[in-house]
């Protein structure tokens, strides 16, 4: 009997142990309920007419403006993404392929307006080609091919050697060009207007030709300060080559492959580089340096004023760059010029 009641006695102090063990176990939460996700409406009308061209329902807040083209060009197959520009409104600019819907400034109908920008053609296309033109131009006046200079002189060669060095000179630049285009640069836009390709070859197949046309002729006469004149601007030329090729090379190093992400350029290990410091777009300071070289070696007047041409429009590039760093990066530094130290 006392066994038992001893059994007994332990278990009503088991009971309210157990008891208090329960109360002290969490409750279980319970389970989140998902966020509802408000979809937007996209309206797109014509840029000129305001003719309501789509509409999409339900497009997700995430959406980028390249998967609105997208969505566009399922409508419409001729006007591919890359042809399509979008506006907030007729004033503004073309916004960005990576712009994300819900973070423009937009309800949730949004109205945009599309304009054609006409065929594409790839940038890498357009670099080669105009590229590629030059090179092909300069050699057919080298060689003096037949229509070009008087019968008497078809296939015949200079007898001066600054004719021989400045036809190496622009081959190597061009040759150079082009393997950067296909092994060095990373082009952000993917492509450009057709109609731009006819522009930019143009311009440099003409001037390849109106420079090659006077340096090649027979009746050429040498710079006037003679053998000097053209070993100092082959130094020149040379280190400013070697120069551009550096700024490319740290441009490339920068952004990686497939990536958005803009970074501040800064001076490397590489001494080429350290021109950095002073302005946003080195490469365009050596290219300037080099043709300014060329035109000292050849003494050339098409070749002078293509190097002017060739500088204002850089300096319309360099400026437009050096502002887009100034406002993407707010300590960008301020010693910094555009492509020239200390004057533009």
């Amino acid at each position: 009997m006392d066994v038992l009641a001893l059994k007994a006695k332990n278990v009503s102090k088991a009971e309210p142990e157990k008891k208090s063990a329960v109360a002290l176990k969490p409750k279980p939460k319970p389970p989140k309920k998902a966020k509802r996700i408000v979809y937007f409406e996209v309206e797109i009308l014509d840029l000129k007419t305001k003719e309501k061209l789509l509409l999409l329902d339900k497009v997700e807040p995430t959406a980028t403006i390249l998967d609105i083209k997208a969505l566009f060009h399922k409508s419409y197959p001729k006007w591919y993404p890359s042809r399509q520009s979008l506006h907030l409104d007729t004033k503004t600019k073309s916004l960005r392929d990576e712009d994300v819907l819900q973070s423009l400034p937009v309800g949730t109908t949004a109205t945009f307006y599309f304009s054609d920008l006409g065929p594409q053609v790839s940038f890498g296309t357009v670099f080669l080609t105009e590229c590629a033109g030059p090179l092909l131009i300069y050699l057919m006046f080298y060689f003096r091919l037949p229509f070009i200079y008087a019968p008497k002189y078809d296939f015949t060669s200079s007898k001066h050697w600054v004719v021989h060095l400045a036809c190496m000179c622009h081959s190597f630049h061009y040759i150079k060009r082009i393997l950067e285009t296909l092994f060095v640069h990373r082009i952000s836009h993917g492509t450009m207007p057709l109609r731009n390709i006819f522009k930019n070859c143009g311009y440099y197949w003409f001037f390849a030709a109106w420079m090659a046309y006077y340096i090649n002729h027979p009746l050429y006469t040498t710079p006037y300060y003679g053998q000097q004149q053209v070993n100092m601007s082959l130094y020149v030329f040379l280190f400013c080559q070697v120069g551009n090729f550096s700024i490319h090379i740290a441009l490339r190093n920068l952004k990686l492959a497939g990536s958005k992400t803009k970074k501040i350029p800064y001076p490397t290990k590489n001494p080429f580089t350290w021109i950095f410091a002073l302005v946003s777009c080195p490469n365009y300071t050596y290219e300037l340096g080099t043709w300014i070289s060329f035109s000292v070696m050849t003494q050339c007047v098409p070749v002078a004023l293509f190097t002017a041409i060739t500088f204002i429009q850089m300096a319309v590039w360099a400026k437009g760059k050096h502002r887009s760093y100034l406002k993407e990066f707010r300590y960008y530094p301020t010693l910094r010029s555009s492509i020239l130290p200390f004057i533009l």
